[in-house]
Parts: structure tokens; C-alpha cells; sequence
């Protein structure tokens, strides 16, 4: 208390924190979110088309149109090299850092300056489409908020700053409206990752929902339009859940536990090897490369199984997992893991892409091994798998027990008590593992600029 406040003094009227949602420019930026989301989406949708052309090109076209007869057990080694030539050219001589590095998690520094976008794209392009073991969110987010505020810039210049963070925003929505299955789920993974409580995160969350829904239309009319596919993350025929057991509960602490340990494991060998090839970035990146390819042909020769279930975000490969649970023996699902999991560490180090698919994939695997043991049915075990694996790697726990349930449809609210345990058993052990921040606690240093 104050001198200048006595004891009985009236005090001043709180600021309403909601006053700015009923101005005029706040109908403005949801005019302008609404706008910007249908370019931002479809050219999301560009994005993954493009990079899921790539990727059936360069591994199953081109070695016929170069006349070998299919695609030879060896071919991930150029394509690999290929890409960790092209990635580190990019990162050493575009503008920025060809976005975020992985490793370090998923960014909330706010949007690239536009000169950092084609950095961005063509890194991402390279990274995905040649086999890197990471994913599109993390690109997507970045160019949706990129393109928003660089489109704010020209069309009025003088929108302040709040409000072009806002339409940033609601440009990384409009980007990820259904790559994780719902725009909900996108929602979430990027309120969880900036951080934003309180009355903020009604402000900015409306202009991106709004950005998210009409970025979900778009998204379905182009499906329905170019016959692509939908490039949005989904299952088919997920196999019937029981209510959960006594056992489940107590495998839900045992798969908690073990994701933990494997995450922070892969975040930490991926960081000492980014410190690494940030030395000699080309050349490092080159053999990054050459190493990821070197893991997936190791696979395909020890299991029998195709190199691209190493290569690649995992994406589109979760839903054939699943569904061909019986043709996996313990044995080749634990080498998965394994030759999955390194293989993502070292595109964590030196590629640029997103943490998410490669963790749910990863997830989902180690699930349908332990699923062999007994007291634990398969879709349980998938789904806590994913869950707790996700929080491991992103340290974003709701967002995590979203993208375990609501990718299982109506199995999903049946298993839904079991991911909980395990995502939040992962969490807090995740967070005992990893190292304290510089400031240390109680320093007032930020508790959320990144996510990794």
C-alpha cells in the first residue's frame, strides 16, 4: 500500500481488458483475418501438395525415368545427400536461418521478415521432400504469420504492432487448420506455444479461430476440387477400445516413463549434434544426411519392411501402422523405433522442419510393441504412445493429449483417461530431466518463449 493510496481511499477503475474487442479496428482485424486465411490456407495446401508430389517423384519416379528397375535399396543415400546439400546452401547463404532449428523446439519469436520467407520454403521444400525425419507444421507456422504481417504491411501500413501480431497469429492459424486433424488441435498447439493467458488470449484467439475455420473450407474444397487427398492427419477403422483396466493405468506410468527417457535423450544428442554441424554447416549437413539414409537402409535390410517407414515425418504413415498392426512382430517394431528415432535425432541437429509427426510416429510404434505384453490392448497403447511421446518432445501437455485422442474419433473418448496419466507422467518427468534455464527459477526469467 502506498502513501499515495490510503487506507479507504477509492481506488481507480480497473482498464477493461476486453474494451478493445469492441472498437471498430477489432471488427477490422476480424475482417482482415478472415481475408488473409483463405490466400494463407491455399497456399498451405500448395505447400503439402507440393511436398507429397516430391516425395513420390524423387523416391519411386525418378529412378525409372534414370531406367534402374524400381527403386534400388541404396537410392536414399543421394537423395539424402542431395538434401543436406541443398538445406545447409540455404541455411548458409539466404537470408535469416531458413527458420526455426528444431532441435531448440517449436518458436514463438514471432513472424519471419518477409526476405527470411523463401529461406524458409525452400529449406522446408528440401527437408521434407527428400526424406528428413521432421514434419510441415513448424514451416507452416512460420510462413502463415510471415506471409500475414508482410500482406499487412502493404495493404495498410498503418496497422501498429499489436494488431499485426494478432493477424500473425491468425495467419499461423489459417496454416494449420487441419494438418493436425482439426483446426481445435492447431488451435491449442499454438496458444500452448506462445503462451498467452488471461484476456490476451481472447483477443487474439478469435481472429484465428475465425482464420482456422475458413482455412478448414478451404482445405476441403481443394480436396474435393484437385483430388489430391486431404494432407490433413487421420485414421481409418481404428480398432474397438475396451474400458480402461487396473493394468492400462499402471502401463499408462510405465509408457510415461519410457517416452520421457527417449525424448529427452533424442533432444539432447540432437542438440550436442547441432553444435556439431553448425561448424562446418555444409558439409555437416551433407553427412547428416548421408546418415539418415544409412539408418533407413539398415532397417529395410534387418526387417524386411520399406526404408521410407524410417524416411519422412510419419505423417502419412501413421494410419497404415495401425492398420497392419498384425504384420509387425515385437521385434521389427522395436527396430523401427530404434532406427526411427536416431534417424530423427540427427534431422533434429541439421535440418529445418517440425518435431510433431516424427514424436507421434514414434509414439504410436513403441505403443504397438508393448501392446504384446499382457494387461494392454493395442488402440490404448497407440494412443497413450502418441500422447506421451508428443509431450516428451514439445513439453505442450494439452495440446498432446488432444492430438492422441481426437486423431482415435470415437475410441479416442474411451482411451482418453489413459492418455491423460501417461501424457502428464511424461510431462513431469520431462521436466525434471531437462536442464534448469540460465535464469534459473525465481529470476523472473520468461516461463514460456519456446517450446522444445
Amino acid at each position: 500500500m502506498s502513501a499515495e493510496s490510503p487506507v479507504g481511499a477509492p481506488r481507480a477503475p480497473s482498464p477493461d481488458p476486453f474494451a478493445q474487442v469492441r472498437t471498430r479496428g477489432y471488427i477490422g482485424l476480424l475482417v482482415m483475418a478472415a481475408v488473409l486465411g483463405v490466400p494463407i490456407s491455399a497456399g498451405a495446401y500448395g505447400f503439402l501438395a507440393l511436398v507429397d508430389a516430391l516425395q513420390d517423384w524423387t523416391y519411386t519416379d525418378l529412378p525409372e525415368v534414370l531406367g534402374l528397375q524400381g527403386t534400388p535399396s541404396w537410392w536414399p543415400l543421394p537423395l539424402l545427400a542431395m538434401a543436406g546439400l541443398l538445406v545447409g546452401v540455404i541455411i548458409r547463404y539466404l537470408p535469416g536461418t531458413a527458420g526455426h532449428k528444431p532441435a531448440e523446439g517449436l518458436s514463438t519469436a514471432g513472424a519471419p521478415e518477409a526476405r527470411e520467407l523463401p529461406g524458409i520454403f525452400l529449406a522446408a521444400v528440401a527437408t521434407l521432400g527428400l526424406g528428413a525425419v521432421l514434419g510441415p507444421e513448424a514451416p507452416l507456422i512460420m510462413l502463415g504469420s510471415g506471409v500475414a504481417v508482410w500482406a499487412v504491411r502493404l495493404l495498410k501500413p498503418g496497422t501498429p504492432p499489436q494488431g499485426k501480431a494478432v493477424l500473425g497469429a491468425a495467419g499461423s492459424f489459417a496454416a494449420v487448420s487441419t494438418l493436425l486433424g482439426s483446426p481445435i488441435t492447431g488451435a491449442f498447439l499454438l496458444m500452448e506455444m506462445s503462451g498467452i493467458a488471461g484476456p490476451m488470449l481472447g483477443i487474439v484467439l478469435v481472429p484465428g479461430l475465425l482464420a482456422a475455420g475458413i482455412g478448414s473450407l478451404v482445405f476441403i474444397g481443394l480436396d474435393s476440387w484437385t483430388g489430391l487427398g486431404t494432407f490433413s492427419l487421420a485414421l481409418q477403422d481404428v480398432p474397438h477400445a475396451n474400458a480402461p483396466s487396473g493394468a492400462e493405468f499402471g502401463w499408462a506410468l510405465v509408457i510415461g516413463l519410457a517416452a520421457a527417457l527417449v525424448g529427452t535423450g533424442i533432444r539432447r544428442l540432437a542438440l550436442l549434434l547441432q553444435a556439431r554441424v553448425e561448424r562446418h554447416l555444409v558439409p555437416a549437413t551433407v553427412l547428416m544426411g548421408l546418415a539418415v539414409a544409412g539408418l533407413a537402409i539398415a532397417y529395410a535390410e534387418g526387417s524386411g519392411k520399406a526404408a521410407t517407414e524410417v524416411l519422412y515425418s510419419g505423417q502419412s504413415a501413421l494410419g497404415p501402422l495401425l492398420a497392419n498392426s498384425a504384420h509387425y512382430t515385437v521385434g521389427t517394431l522395436t527396430l523401427l523405433v530404434a532406427f526411427k528415432g536416431l534417424a530423427y535425432c540427427v534431422s533434429l541437429s541439421a535440418f529445418r522442419g517440425g518435431p510433431i509427426f516424427p514424436a507421434m510416429f514414434l509414439g504410436a510404434a513403441g505403443g504397438m510393441a508393448l501392446s504384446h505384453l499382457p494387461g494392454l490392448q493395442l488402440t490404448p497403447a497407440f494412443a497413450m504412445g502418441i500422447g506421451a511421446m508428443s509431450v516428451a518432445m514439445l513439453k505442450l501437455p494439452l495440446t498432446s493429449v488432444l492430438l492422441a485422442t481426437l486423431l482415435l474419433g470415437t475410441q479416442g473418448l474411451t482411451v482418453m483417461p489413459l492418455v491423460i496419466v501417461a501424457v502428464v507422467v511424461a510431462y513431469v518427468v520431462t521436466l525434471r530431466l531437462s536442464p534448469v534455464p540460465a535464469g534459473g527459477p525465481g529470476t523472473g526469467a520468461p516461463k514460456h518463449t519456446t517450446s522444445s
